[in-house]
């Protein structure tokens, strides 16, 4: 197995306009002349970093990167004051992902994600299959109603001091109901002590359930309090819409990728987001490939999960 690939600078960078008063940022790396890859990041709202540029071969591909909108470098963030996010959907992120390609002149290319950006790839590659050449996903989420309510209130089943917290977070004639539009309320309040309390709170939420191994250290990333709160704001805002997907409508229609390969890399011990819904996917989408790492939880960097990356996108070079 192939470990990172050594850390590479971009290319080309630019703010690309993609209407209602978003600009998002995008970045090339790589060779220009290689093979094209597209990469979606996390969260919602995680924002593109560094090390997913070294997923690939520098000399076999030419990797385009973009923080989605409200996030990473991206305008307006969604930590903004008075943001409004109405205009930041799945169906919005899926025509930015065809504007960018159009941008750059590319004509295909793979497409990989991981965690919510394994969502937003099957979104996009089930809409415009003839754009994609290869996928690659890992800690795999299909933003099902069961998928949100195991990782906001099941799952508190194995994290019980975690999820108490997590819980108490909310007024507490909330925390019998909807968790996450009681956080949601509270990460758009005006005050600043109440949105980024309730930032944090989500944040340590987020990081309790990620981390299966006893020498798991967080991403740096969730010490920045802009950062946290754009984070909390958007995962929100899209599970509170159930990301404007219709239940189950991602495995139902994977048959659209019949003829595209797919290498679906999932932890084992991935308790937020359990086995069972890489291995649906699998079985409704003809060609694709189940690589299940026996160490690994949720986190890209736990054991094995680099390894298969790298070796899935060495093996569609």
């Amino acid at each position: 197995m192939s470990d990172l690939y050594p850390p590479i600078d971009s290319s080309d960078s630019g703010m690309l306009a993609v209407g209602d008063g978003h600009r998002v940022y995008w970045e090339t790396c790589g060779n220009p002349a290689g093979k094209p890859a597209l990469v979606l990041h996390g969260g919602p709202g995680s924002g593109c970093t560094v090390n997913a540029r070294r997923y690939f071969d520098p000399r076999s591909y030419r990797v385009v990167l973009f923080d989605q909108r409200g996030s990473g470098r991206s305008t307006p963030h969604a930590s903004t004051p008075g943001i409004d996010l109405s205009t930041n959907t799945t169906p919005h992120l899926v025509a930015d992902i065809e504007r960018l390609r159009q941008h750059l002149g590319i004509e295909q290319w793979l497409v990989l994600g991981g965690s919510w950006g394994s969502t937003l790839a099957l979104a996009y590659a089930e809409q415009y299959p003839e754009r994609v050449t290869e996928m690659v996903l890992f800690s795999i989420a299909t933003t099902t109603t069961a998928e949100i309510e195991w990782i906001t209130r099941g799952v508190g089943a194995f994290f019980p001091e975690a999820w108490s917290r997590f819980q108490s977070g909310v007024p507490e004639a909330d925390r019998e109901g909807n968790l996450i539009e009681a956080y949601h309320r509270l990460l758009l309040h005006p005050d600043p002590v109440v949105h980024e309390r309730a930032a944090r709170d989500w944040c340590d939420w987020e990081m309790a359930i990620v981390a299966v191994h006893r020498n798991h250290k967080p991403h740096p990333r969730y010490d920045d309090p802009a950062f946290r709160l754009g984070f909390a704001r958007l995962v929100t805002h899209f599970w509170r819409h159930r990301a404007w997907l219709e239940d189950g409508v991602l495995v139902r229609n994977a048959n659209r990728l019949a003829g595209i390969p797919g290498i679906l890399i999932h932890g084992r011990l991935d308790i937020g987001g359990p086995l069972v819904t890489p291995w649906n996917l699998q079985r409704h989408w003809p060609g694709s490939e189940l690589i299940v790492v026996g160490e690994a939880g949720h986190d890209a960097r736990d054991p094995g999960m680099t390894e298969s990356i790298v070796a899935a996108t060495d093996r569609f070079a």
